[in-house]
């Protein structure tokens, strides 16, 4: 049997990633992207993370995740806070001026799961999440 899974996901993904970036600067966010999105809204969820397990929630890589908080933190989103305990461990925490767009971000965030999810039974939203959810714990494997 030949299957598109892959390619379909894929193909979301992009499409996906292209209408919230339209709907973010739309709604005036334009501080950050759709991916820098992900780090803040695992930092307003979690509170202050070490960049490995920001890296897990997000399935970044660490060298992308790393370029990215270099830029967050630029642009005054993020701030790094060494942990005094372990030299080697870093932590992250939103700034202020990242709090200040939460409210906005989930309003976005609402827009794109309507729309993502637009024809829809509930059950079938829930059916389709467990078994996205079955396709990562096989690919974290």
């Amino acid at each position: 049997m030949k299957t598109y899974g892959g390619f379909l996901i894929s193909q979301v993904r992009q499409l996906q990633g292209r209408a919230f970036e339209k709907m973010l600067k739309d709604s005036g966010i334009e501080a950050f992207n759709g991916a820098q999105g992900r780090i803040l809204y695992v930092l307003w969820e979690h509170g202050t993370l070490p960049i490995s397990e920001i890296g897990r929630l997000t399935s970044l890589a660490k060298t992308t995740l790393t370029g990215m908080l270099d830029r967050m933190e630029d642009s005054g989103l993020v701030m790094r806070i060494p942990d005094k305990k372990n030299r080697r461990q870093i932590f992250v925490s939103i700034t202020e001026k990242a709090r200040g767009y939460r409210e906005m971000y989930d309003s976005v965030s609402e827009q794109m799961n309507a729309l993502f999810y637009q024809g829809f039974t509930e059950r079938e939203v829930t059916e389709f999440e467990t078994m996205l959810k079955r396709i990562i714990k096989n690919l974290e494997t």
